[in-house]
């Protein structure tokens, strides 16, 4: 627009100051759907790495654009309290020529907000999946864990019986005793990852 009013072309050197105050207010709300591309661009890559493998790069990358979107927001919000005024100002400042320009720049600053609070709901919905992705892969853990845990219970029960040496124990005595407490303790192994199997936790 500097060159423009330099080579004195165009509307912006026959029209009044009003229109000139409309084209450096449009420049400005059309640099902001530059930046929604650009947030666009990164909501979409993060949601590649949530169905993907997400990390804790991932979790600092979703923080880092709310805080993006929270300060874009906080620019964008009085520009909109300053088109609603000066849509609605009377007086020979704005001509009704131009009013309709300004109407226009006000519509777009509110396609803008509506934007900016989608792409904040959006992020607040990757973080509530990245938390829920977390705590699914800590449960799929757990649940290891705790069968590993459950099946070694008996198997503890067994070798603290057999560990006491007592005197009269009548196995102890006994031939195939030993190779019985381990068929005993692989057949409680097997028949309760068996009994795991058909419940599903396993």
């Amino acid at each position: 627009m500097r060159e423009r009013l330099r080579a004195g072309k165009g509307k912006l050197r026959s029209s009044g100051a009003d229109y000139l105050m409309y084209r450096l207010l449009d420049a400005i709300v059309d640099g902001y759907f530059e930046i929604l591309v650009a947030l666009g661009d990164q909501i979409e890559e993060l949601e590649k790495q949530l169905l993907s493998e997400p990390d804790d790069t991932t979790l600092a990358a979703i923080h880092h654009l709310q805080r993006e979107l929270v300060f874009v927001r906080k620019a964008i919000l009085p520009l909109r309290e300053v088109l609603s005024q000066l849509q609605h100002e009377e007086g020979d400042l704005i001509t009704s020529k131009t009013a309709p320009y300004f109407r226009d720049v006000h519509d777009h600053i509110i396609q803008v907000m509506d934007s900016v609070d989608t792409y904040r709901d959006m992020a607040s919905n990757m973080l509530s999946n990245y938390l829920s992705i977390v705590s699914n892969r800590m449960n799929e853990v757990m649940k290891v864990l705790t069968v590993i845990a459950t099946i070694f219970i008996p198997l503890t029960f067994i070798a603290g019986v057999y560990g006491m040496n007592f005197q009269y124990m009548p196995e102890l005595g006994w031939e195939w005793g030993y190779p019985m407490v381990w068929v005993v303790m692989i057949g409680v192994v097997v028949g309760m990852l068996t009994y795991f199997k058909r419940k599903g936790w396993w």
